[in-house]
């Protein structure tokens, strides 16, 4: 009976996202460093899904790369888009297993806030719609506001991301008020999402820390966690930052089955 209540919170998935590395291929021209090679590295270090963001700008991921990721490498691809019409046509084209839908600007220097799916309703419902049908899992990444959760759910999205920026800057800069008040309102929509039917995802921001408090959230399911570990890999290698990332989402996870068992008990 206590093993079956230890195994009853499902383990967190991990995604990694390959961006940066593709920032710094860019940055130089050539073909090095190879987001490819990042990605098998992040599979073999325990990686459940890789994740790529394809910007209308081709900032950093470029086609190239969602065509050798989805043949090359042996992780499942989620794959970050804006909800354009060219952007609709490769995913499509391409058929990932799973597709996040974020907002985007040129001028922004990463992907700011999550998306307002309550004002941008009629221009995601066609999206949303048409890769449910070809079987791309479709997460939307917001705010984990009330009223775009509902939104999210109302679109028949199979997932949300809840940004995390704005608590992890928080916490970074000290700003305690700001964290706990941030942290709340990701535990209240995370629960939310949940009990509306929504899988609950979650990034922006994450490191060590954060990636352990984040998961004793029983509902929150993956993570998505990129630059943190590329600037990780400078000092340790790829492969040894993903697995202290592991490690540390696998010790929250494992004070929720704690926490579970200890309320079965009693």
């Amino acid at each position: 009976m206590e093993m079956d209540t230890v195994m009853r919170a499902p383990r967190i998935r991990l995604g990694i996202n390959i961006d940066h590395v593709a920032t710094l291929r860019n940055a130089r021209g050539g073909v090095l460093p190879d987001p490819i090679q990042a990605a098998r590295l992040a599979a073999e270090a325990g990686a459940d899904n890789i994740t790529a963001h394809l910007r209308e700008d081709r900032r950093h991921i470029r086609d190239d790369d969602i065509a050798r990721l989805l043949a090359e490498v042996d992780c499942p691809l989620n794959m970050e888009m804006a909800a354009t019409d060219e952007m609709k046509a490769i995913t499509l084209e391409a058929n990932p297993p799973a597709a996040c839908l974020v907002p985007e600007r040129r001028e922004e220097r990463t992907t700011e806030g999550g998306l307002d799916v309550v004002a941008q309703h009629n221009a995601l419902t066609p999206v949303v719609a048409v890769f449910g049908d070809a079987g791309i899992q479709v997460s939307l990444f917001i705010s984990a506001e009330r009223r775009q959760i509902e939104a999210a759910a109302h679109l028949s999205a199979a997932a949300i991301e809840i940004h995390t920026g704005s608590w992890c800057d928080a916490v970074a800069e000290g700003r305690e008020a700001d964290a706990e008040r941030e942290w709340q309102a990701i535990v209240d929509g995370a629960a939310y999402a949940h009990g509306l039917g929504l899988e609950v995802h979650a990034g922006h921001g994450l490191n060590y820390a954060t990636a352990r408090k984040i998961s004793t959230l029983p509902e929150i399911v993956e993570l998505n966690i990129g630059h943190f570990l590329v600037g990780e890999a400078v000092f340790i290698g790829l492969g040894e930052a993903i697995r202290r990332m592991r490690a540390a989402m696998d010790l929250g996870r494992e004070a929720v089955c704690l926490r579970e068992g200890d309320s079965i008990a009693s």
